[in-house]
């Protein structure tokens, strides 16, 4: 939070020099989205003055070159990048990142309140600044059994913390609205607090507003967006490897709203963040679709931060932190350099590694009789649908002994505990397109038991044997060969160098691709087990209706 700043009235005048001066640069306005051609003083990581009499012991001539503010990421998960924090800082920062605001949910359902110490462990020394938001729901909902359970009493330790916002997406939209106290003491807990409803609407939606989410991340078309904005949400417009929402929402956008609209990556592996980018990559990607670039940088910047008070950041002007990125064009903007409180980040040197958690997989491979499905005739079918993780609740008339059905794509989809409870859910999804293989992963929101999907139940058992004699991790199988991406912290992350995780997804994604399957498949595997997104969910009890939410039957 910004603080005094009376050492640096002399710099701000002139009478002394500054740190570096940045001349002859266009600076991003984020006040009236123009652009100023001018000088840029920072001293002791802040900016002290816009204006051509500056004095620096450092001075660069930009020659025309872009300034904006440091990017700002308004909600992510961090676990999603399989990246440890000090690893996902030091790359999302080389795209113009220089804040993020982060919900540790993945974590604290597998490790509870150490899973909440080790990510704040690690911000420390990091180019960007992690910031989180509270997990409001471990469990996701009273159904689902992870490693942990934290009420408000466990939470509110965390309360005041350094680097700690406010209270994360409150996801159990049915708890809310029926007034539970427990949901009610966590919301008392902290005035900023992040909302998760998705498609709700009309006197549902008014009666959650009422109760303290104020934003959303999760609309998906443009009626819904423009009414949560009109009832007074902040949009938080996503953009991650499977939540592609930015062409459907940035029509809603206008300049009279643009202060209530950031922009979201949410869940983003690293392959992803380091070919296309984070938060450029969403500016790019709005622009694309006709959006004008001043506004889609205010949404990337003092927007975020005027939403979670952030007031010494998210604009280039007096007092704000010197978080900046140079671009050679806003039009295709390109992040050439970042600089975090002045600081280019490529200087940061590589904070201490935070010891890693526990996988924490405590299960055997399941046996063939328990992923066995039976019945015949009209069966619920889990149904992807392409860019979106909300899912179909699809019909289908079948044999589940004729499983898998390659001509209908029909492929079992298995869950096993792996806190040592011994269940197995078993169900069915259209849309992976395997072909042959299996895929398997510890990664499965939010309880993060192992998930698998494939065609045939050899492949599918292999796939989870492969992830369980990892320790947690990411399995593809072909044949009689597996392809594993361990992930040794938590069974969520990995403790190594994002090039070699992106290596290893690689390896993945071809493995994959010779099977048959969609493109992403296991971002689409990992939230076929998240019960507060509609409709059709698999856990380790087997399928769930997120509308309704309660267990169904397969047939």
């Amino acid at each position: 939070m910004p603080g005094s700043h009376a050492d640096l009235i002399p710099a701000a005048r002139g009478t002394e020099p500054a740190d570096a001066v940045y001349r002859n640069a266009e600076i991003f306005d984020v006040f009236s989205c123009t652009w100023e051609r001018n000088d840029l003083a920072i001293k002791s990581g802040t900016i002290v003055g816009i204006g051509r009499s500056y004095r620096g012991l450092r001075e660069r001539d930009l020659h025309g070159k872009y300034l904006v503010p440091g990017l700002i990421d308004a909600h992510v998960h961090i676990e999603s990048s399989l990246l440890a924090p000090p690893e996902y800082a030091r790359l999302v920062a080389s795209h113009g990142t220089t804040t993020v605001i982060a919900d540790p949910h993945e974590i604290a359902n597998v490790a509870g309140k150490d899973g909440i110490e080790y990510m704040l462990a690690g911000r420390r020394g990091a180019p960007v600044d992690i910031l989180y938001m509270l997990p409001s729901c471990v469990p996701a909902t009273p159904f689902d059994i992870g490693g942990a359970t934290l009420d408000a009493g466990a939470l509110s330790g965390f309360v005041g913390r350094d680097g700690i916002l406010g209270l994360g997406e409150m996801m159990n939209v049915p708890g809310v609205l029926a007034g539970d106290e427990e949901i009610t003491r966590k919301l008392a807990l902290v005035r900023i607090r992040d909302g998760h409803a998705p498609l709700l609407s009309g006197m549902d939606l008014n009666a959650y507003i009422l109760a303290g989410p104020d934003s959303d991340h999760e609309c998906t078309t443009r009626e819904e967006a423009a009414e949560k904005l009109r009832r007074g949400m902040y949009l938080f417009v996503r953009e991650g490897s499977t939540e592609k929402n930015i062409a459907a929402l940035v029509p809603v956008i206008t300049p009279c709203n643009v202060s209530r609209c950031s922009f979201s990556t949410d869940d983003c592996h690293a392959d992803l963040l380091a070919r296309e980018g984070h938060i450029d990559r969403c500016i790019r990607k709005a622009m694309s679709c006709g959006f004008e670039p001043e506004l889609a940088i205010r949404m990337a910047t003092l927007s975020p931060a005027e939403r979670f008070g952030l007031s010494d950041r998210g604009a280039l002007a007096p007092g704000r932190r010197a978080d900046f990125c140079i671009v050679d064009n806003p039009c295709t903007f390109s992040v050439r350099e970042t600089f975090s409180r002045g600081k280019p980040v490529a200087e940061y040197t590589s904070p201490a590694a935070v010891p890693a958690l526990s996988p924490a997989i405590r299960c055997t491979t399941p046996s063939p009789e328990q992923i066995r499905l039976s019945g015949k005739g009209h069966a619920r079918v889990i149904g992807l649908v392409p860019g979106q993780i909300i899912t179909g609740s699809l019909f289908f008339d079948l044999d589940a002994s004729l499983l898998p059905d390659l001509k209908r794509d029909l492929l079992k989809v298995v869950v096993c505990n792996r806190y040592g409870r011994g269940t197995v859910g078993t169900g069915i999804a259209h849309g992976f397109g395997f072909k042959d293989g299996a895929i398997a992963a510890s990664v499965s929101h939010d309880a993060h038991n192992i998930i698998a999907a494939g065609a045939g139940d050899d492949s599918i058992l292999s796939a989870i044997s492969a992830v369980i004699r990892a320790g947690g991790g990411m399995a593809a199988v072909h044949g009689k060969e597996a392809t594993v991406l361990p992930l040794d912290c938590a069974g969520l992350m990995s403790t190594l160098p994002a090039h070699k995780v992106v290596a290893a997804l690689d390896d993945l994604r071809a493995v994959s691709t010779k099977i048959g399957g969609i493109a992403d498949p296991f971002m689409y595997l990992s939230f076929l087990a998240l019960t507060v997104i509609p409709s059709l969910r698999i856990t380790d009890r087997g399928l769930f209706d997120g509308i309704t939410f309660r267990d169904v039957p397969v047939f």
